[in-house]
Protein backbone atom coordinates (compact mmCIF):
# COMPACT_ATOMS: atom_id res chain seq x y z
CA UNK A 1 0.00 0.00 0.00
CA UNK A 2 1.53 3.41 -0.51
CA UNK A 3 0.35 7.06 0.73
CA UNK A 4 1.59 9.74 -0.90
CA UNK A 5 0.36 13.76 -0.11
CA UNK A 6 1.78 17.03 1.05
CA UNK A 7 0.75 19.82 3.51
CA UNK A 8 1.55 23.29 3.39
CA UNK A 9 3.12 24.44 7.61
CA UNK A 10 3.02 27.90 8.47
CA UNK A 11 6.22 27.81 9.62
CA UNK A 12 9.86 28.18 8.87
CA UNK A 13 11.88 24.91 7.17
CA UNK A 14 13.83 24.84 10.55
CA UNK A 15 11.22 25.09 13.37
CA UNK A 16 8.97 22.35 11.49
CA UNK A 17 12.34 19.56 11.21
CA UNK A 18 12.78 20.70 14.37
CA UNK A 19 9.27 19.69 15.35
CA UNK A 20 9.02 16.73 13.38
CA UNK A 21 12.00 15.68 15.45
CA UNK A 22 10.55 16.06 19.18
CA UNK A 23 9.30 13.30 20.87
CA UNK A 24 6.88 15.58 23.05
CA UNK A 25 5.04 16.89 19.84
CA UNK A 26 4.80 13.55 18.00
CA UNK A 27 3.42 11.63 20.45
CA UNK A 28 0.98 14.31 21.34
CA UNK A 29 -0.09 14.51 17.40
CA UNK A 30 0.14 10.42 16.55
CA UNK A 31 -3.48 9.42 16.61
CA UNK A 32 -3.74 6.96 19.32
CA UNK A 33 -0.13 7.47 20.63
CA UNK A 34 -0.20 6.54 24.32
CA UNK A 35 3.92 6.50 25.04
CA UNK A 36 6.64 7.33 22.49
CA UNK A 37 10.40 6.91 23.87
CA UNK A 38 13.84 6.99 22.61
CA UNK A 39 16.55 3.67 23.05
CA UNK A 40 20.18 3.67 23.43
CA UNK A 41 20.58 3.11 19.74
CA UNK A 42 18.69 6.12 18.65
CA UNK A 43 15.81 3.85 17.70
CA UNK A 44 11.79 4.87 19.12
CA UNK A 45 9.55 2.60 20.79
CA UNK A 46 6.12 3.42 20.64
CA UNK A 47 2.63 2.09 22.06
CA UNK A 48 -0.52 2.97 20.03
CA UNK A 49 -3.99 2.09 20.27
CA UNK A 50 -5.68 2.19 16.55
CA UNK A 51 -9.10 1.33 15.38
CA UNK A 52 -9.38 -0.27 11.58
CA UNK A 53 -13.06 -0.99 10.89
CA UNK A 54 -14.34 -3.43 13.45
CA UNK A 55 -10.87 -4.56 15.06
CA UNK A 56 -9.17 -2.15 17.67
CA UNK A 57 -5.75 -3.37 19.12
CA UNK A 58 -3.21 -1.89 20.84
CA UNK A 59 0.17 -2.02 18.78
CA UNK A 60 3.92 -1.68 19.86
CA UNK A 61 6.43 -1.02 17.54
CA UNK A 62 9.73 0.48 16.47
CA UNK A 63 11.20 3.33 14.12
CA UNK A 64 14.26 3.72 12.92
CA UNK A 65 14.99 7.50 11.72
CA UNK A 66 17.63 8.40 9.02
CA UNK A 67 18.16 11.73 9.78
CA UNK A 68 21.35 12.00 7.67
CA UNK A 69 20.00 14.13 4.84
CA UNK A 70 18.47 16.60 7.32
CA UNK A 71 16.72 18.99 7.45
CA UNK A 72 15.42 19.12 3.74
CA UNK A 73 14.87 15.58 3.92
CA UNK A 74 14.44 12.42 6.16
CA UNK A 75 13.25 8.85 5.78
CA UNK A 76 12.19 6.46 8.25
CA UNK A 77 11.22 2.61 8.85
CA UNK A 78 8.90 0.88 11.29
CA UNK A 79 7.57 -1.98 12.22
CA UNK A 80 4.53 -3.16 14.79
CA UNK A 81 3.09 -5.73 16.16
CA UNK A 82 -0.71 -5.80 17.52
CA UNK A 83 -0.94 -9.43 18.70
CA UNK A 84 -3.72 -11.32 17.52
CA UNK A 85 -4.99 -8.44 15.11
CA UNK A 86 -1.57 -8.60 12.66
CA UNK A 87 1.32 -6.82 12.33
CA UNK A 88 2.05 -4.08 10.24
CA UNK A 89 6.22 -2.41 8.60
CA UNK A 90 6.44 0.29 6.43
CA UNK A 91 8.67 3.67 5.99
CA UNK A 92 8.37 7.36 4.41
CA UNK A 93 10.27 9.61 2.69
CA UNK A 94 9.65 13.39 3.74
CA UNK A 95 10.66 16.31 1.94
CA UNK A 96 10.70 19.95 3.68
CA UNK A 97 10.31 22.57 0.94
CA UNK A 98 11.25 26.28 2.05
CA UNK A 99 8.47 28.79 0.43
CA UNK A 100 8.83 32.07 2.06
CA UNK A 101 7.55 32.14 5.83
CA UNK A 102 6.03 28.31 5.24
CA UNK A 103 7.28 24.69 4.40
CA UNK A 104 5.63 22.54 1.96
CA UNK A 105 6.12 18.78 3.45
CA UNK A 106 5.88 16.55 0.86
CA UNK A 107 5.79 12.49 1.67
CA UNK A 108 5.86 9.12 0.18
CA UNK A 109 4.77 6.29 2.75
CA UNK A 110 4.59 2.48 2.08
CA UNK A 111 3.51 -0.17 4.38
CA UNK A 112 2.48 -3.81 5.01
CA UNK A 113 -0.14 -5.56 6.65
CA UNK A 114 -0.77 -8.95 7.65
CA UNK A 115 -3.00 -10.60 10.01
CA UNK A 116 -6.50 -10.36 10.84
CA UNK A 117 -6.26 -6.62 9.67
CA UNK A 118 -5.07 -7.51 6.11
CA UNK A 119 -8.56 -9.59 6.25
CA UNK A 120 -10.11 -6.57 6.05
CA UNK A 121 -9.44 -6.00 3.25
CA UNK A 122 -6.98 -3.47 1.34
CA UNK A 123 -9.66 -0.58 1.03
CA UNK A 124 -10.67 -0.08 4.58
CA UNK A 125 -6.89 -0.45 5.66
CA UNK A 126 -6.30 2.12 2.71
CA UNK A 127 -8.72 3.94 3.74
CA UNK A 128 -7.97 4.07 7.44
CA UNK A 129 -4.13 4.69 6.84
CA UNK A 130 -4.93 7.84 5.08
CA UNK A 131 -7.39 9.02 7.49
CA UNK A 132 -4.78 8.63 10.42
CA UNK A 133 -1.52 10.20 8.35
CA UNK A 134 -4.19 13.24 7.64
CA UNK A 135 -5.14 13.28 11.23
CA UNK A 136 -1.07 13.48 12.00
CA UNK A 137 -0.51 15.89 9.92
CA UNK A 138 -3.28 18.19 10.81
CA UNK A 139 -2.10 17.63 14.56
CA UNK A 140 0.80 18.71 13.35
CA UNK A 141 0.03 22.04 11.38
CA UNK A 142 -2.26 22.93 14.29
CA UNK A 143 0.85 22.20 16.68
CA UNK A 144 3.01 23.87 14.88
CA UNK A 145 1.03 27.25 14.55
CA UNK A 146 -0.23 27.30 18.34
CA UNK A 147 3.69 27.22 19.17
CA UNK A 148 4.18 30.14 16.92
CA UNK A 149 1.91 32.02 18.88
CA UNK A 150 3.58 31.35 22.31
Amino acid sequence: MELNDEIRIPAKLDFVYKSLNDLHILQTCIPGCEELIEGQDGTLSAKVILKIGPIKAGFKGKINLDLSKGPSRYSLTGQGDGGVAGSASGGADVELIEDGNETILKYAATSNVKGKIAQLGSRLVLSTAKKLSRAFFENFKNYVIEEQKN
